[in-house]
């Protein structure tokens, strides 16, 4: 049974900037929680496969069976495209992990149908920034 293909709307869809400022104020301060939503929107789309945003952000693959993967994977099946990732680069220096600001469900339904899709993200690194 051949899986369904993933398509990605060109850019995050707006609702995805406030969702990504709630998680953010959960682990940062108000000033980087600002500053990081502001880069986000201007930042150019990169694409990284679903493996590799999931190890860097040292995240599990959440089932097909959570609700908001299954939205997404139905989202895939009748052929709507979804919304792109925002994401805050790992540190390796000090051990901080990639922060999926906004799309972990999006990562995990797209790695379900193939774990090498390659997905549209805005990716911001924030070099020397503790949070």
């Amino acid at each position: 049974m051949e899986k369904a293909t993933v398509t990605w709307l060109p850019d995050p869809a707006e609702h995805d900037y406030p969702a990504a400022e709630s998680y953010l104020r959960l682990v940062a301060g108000p000033e980087f929680v600002k500053v990081s939503a502001a880069l986000l929107s201007e930042a150019p789309t990169v694409h990284q496969h679903a493996k590799d945003i999931l190890r860097a952000a040292r995240l599990p693959l959440l089932g097909a069976d959570d609700p908001a993967v299954a939205k997404d994977l139905e989202k895939v099946a009748n052929g709507n495209a979804l919304s792109p990732i925002l994401l805050i680069g790992g540190d390796l220096s000090t051990g901080r992990a990639l922060q999926i600001a906004d799309g972990y469900h999006r990562v995990c339904a797209s790695y379900h149908l193939n774990e090498d899709t390659e997905i549209p993200c805005r990716l911001i690194t924030l070099a020397g920034t503790a949070f």
